[in-house]
């Protein structure tokens, strides 16, 4: 992607690109292969890397901290300090470390996802209704399978909601990440600041805002299938 065209090619123009329209649908069709997918394609990969290993790392220390009270928080006062710090100040951070690579970038991201999708599990656990643990209890399950038959699911509606926000908020951030490197939409919109063909640059950020939109529904569906209970009880 990066031998990609910063500039559209002006050998056989459109009247459309000749006269540098808004948005040249042919153009954006005809570089469809070689330049949208392939940056989609990037966007998507790096974004599920990041996604994955936040929610198994916010899980794991939402759970933790479900079972040793004392432990939510120093991990939130954690977490919550890496979220306020700005992408690209994090990005330089770590720049020296990590050097220009996709290392350095999932771990901003991995950093970023933590305190949203840690503070929705938790929060999720703790909301489970006392009387159905106390039924769980009474019915001889263990600490541990109460926490994967009745808490967990029940908490359900919740950890899908913090997922949806880490999502949709990852998406987002890999955009920034064009400026450490020479990957996903981010880098054809950085590369389009530099052109005055707008086409790159719509094309780019209409595809991030679909993925965004797109990710996010799947997520929602994804959320009704696994608890439709949830969804039914506020339906009524």
């Amino acid at each position: 992607m990066s031998g990609g065209p910063v500039i559209p090619d002006f050998g056989n123009p459109s009247s459309c690109v000749a006269n540098d329209g808004t948005f040249c649908a042919d153009w954006f069709t005809a570089h469809w292969s070689n330049l949208f997918w392939p940056a989609l394609a990037q966007h998507i990969e790096l974004t599920l890397i990041a996604v994955v290993i936040g929610f198994a790392i916010s899980l794991a220390a939402a759970v933790l901290a479900h079972f040793k009270g004392r432990l939510a928080a120093p991990v939130s006062a954690v977490s919550s300090f890496l979220y306020t710090v700005p992408p690209l100040a994090l990005f330089q951070l770590l720049v020296p470390v990590t050097g220009f690579s996709v290392l350095t970038v999932e771990v901003a991201l991995v950093a970023y996802s933590l305190y949203l999708m840690f503070t929705t599990i938790l929060t999720g656990l703790r909301e489970v209704p006392e009387e159905s643990v106390r039924a769980a209890r009474g019915m001889g399950l263990t600490r541990r399978q109460i926490l994967f038959k009745v808490e967990l699911p029940l908490a359900l509606p919740a950890v899908v909601s913090g997922l949806r926000v880490a999502t949709v908020m990852t998406i987002g951030t890999v955009a920034i990440a064009a400026y450490v490197i020479d990957e996903g939409l981010g880098s054809l919109i950085l590369k389009a600041l530099q052109s005055p063909f707008n086409t790159q640059f719509l094309g780019a950020g209409v595809l991030a805002v679909a993925l965004a939109l797109t990710a996010d529904a799947l997520l929602v569906i994804g959320g009704r299938l696994l608890a439709p209970w949830a969804h039914t009880r506020r339906a009524a």
